[in-house]
């Protein structure tokens, strides 16, 4: 028997985020875990009269593709990771790892080596979502290994999930275009701004973001979702951040992480734990030290951190920095193989003003 919340679920995602039209190429890319939704969201693709092709990931393929593949090998992109890019209209991603730390023991240089051979493959996927050639959602099915992270039973995750998704409301539909029209208020108040600057515990952080575009997060790209972004200018980004919760990427986590920027650059990089991990990231490749993505969380159903990033960033009343790629619609013009999310909380103590008003206190909007 189909479980009524999936199928809520698959519907907003076909329907409302990825807009699915007749004749379509959708691709669906997840684990077996993810079995109820991607059945679900397979009903649905059809039933829009488009074409799905699913793609299965073995979370193990993975590990030991790390762990056991050659330099040639790491290098070489298979067709299978070339057509969602190069050929589909709409991409579905399923998070659903049973094992987020997976990867913590593999070398982080074989990652990196596998990341930089995919960079055109990540430029072409920027570049046709900005043009809208091609729609993408990246989607979370609730499994015992996040529960387990974000300290909850699985039933406790899965209506976190629901709630943060605005499934648990009459019609969510409804719920995410009221998200989606204050999303827009704020943009177009932050409209012709120029200069940003945050204030709070161990963080004075200035940049300018003259001339770029914020872009709003809400729900047809995330799900859920809920965020406003833009780029910085890429070398005025000026002083010191201190990031609230752990850093995850590669099933490591990174805690404490301070920056300290220079004419838009990191120039010294301290981590409480992992910090050569830290180091090694910040090595990755030129534009690796720059921020390519700044962002402000807006999702109040999202109130807790839960090491999932998809959630974390969208917690209402933080802001984040990607180091790395940006979005060329915000007017980015930052190369990176990487892009690494880095949350900083406001609700206590934090400021942002922007040219010299302010526009955050404690967490709140308050233009």
């Amino acid at each position: 028997m189909a479980d009524p919340l999936f199928e809520q679920f698959a519907r907003v995602l076909v329907e409302y985020a990825l807009e699915v039209q007749p004749g379509q190429l959708v691709v669906v890319t997840t684990t077996p875990s993810a079995k109820p939704l991607l059945l679900a969201v397979h009903r649905q693709i059809l039933a829009r009269g488009a074409h799905p092709v699913v793609q299965i990931r073995l979370p193990e393929l993975t590990e030991q593709f790390y762990r056991y593949a050659s330099d040639e090998q790491l290098q070489y992109v298979a067709f299978d990771e070339q057509i969602p890019v190069e050929q589909a209209d709409a991409l579905l991603t399923i998070l659903a790892t049973t094992n987020t730390r997976a990867l913590t023991s593999v070398d982080p240089q074989r990652m990196q080596r596998a990341q930089q051979a995919r960079m055109a493959l990540q430029e072409t996927y920027l570049r046709r979502a900005a043009e809208g050639t091609l729609n993408w959602c990246i989607t979370l099915f609730p499994t015992e290994a996040y529960a387990q992270d974000a300290e909850m039973s699985l039933e406790e995750y899965t209506a976190f999930l629901a709630h943060a998704a605005f499934l648990d409301t009459p019609d969510p539909v409804a719920a995410w275009q009221a998200q989606s029209q204050e999303q827009q208020r704020l943009i177009d108040w932050l409209r012709d701004k120029r200069e940003v600057h945050i204030r709070g515990q161990d963080t004075d952080l200035r940049l300018s973001i003259a001339g770029r575009t914020f872009i709003s997060a809400d729900g047809h790209k995330n799900f859920p979702d809920g965020e406003i972004f833009t780029s910085p200018v890429e070398h005025t980004v000026e002083g010191t951040i201190r990031f609230s919760f752990p850093a995850l990427v590669g099933g490591r986590e990174v805690e404490d992480i301070r920056l300290w920027f220079e004419g838009g650059r990191v120039v010294r990089a301290t981590a409480a734990k992992n910090e050569h991990y830290l180091h090694r990231m910040l090595e990755t490749d030129e534009g690796a030290r720059v921020v390519g993505e700044f962002a402000f969380g807006l999702n109040r159903a999202i109130d807790r951190f839960t090491k999932q990033i998809l959630f974390d960033e969208k917690i209402g009343g933080t802001v984040h920095l990607a180091l790395g790629a940006g979005y060329p619609e915000t007017g980015s013009q930052n190369r990176s193989a990487i892009h690494w999310d880095m949350i900083c909380d406001l609700r206590q103590g934090g400021e942002v003003w922007i040219d010299g008003q302010l526009f955050l206190k404690d967490g709140q909007i308050v233009v």
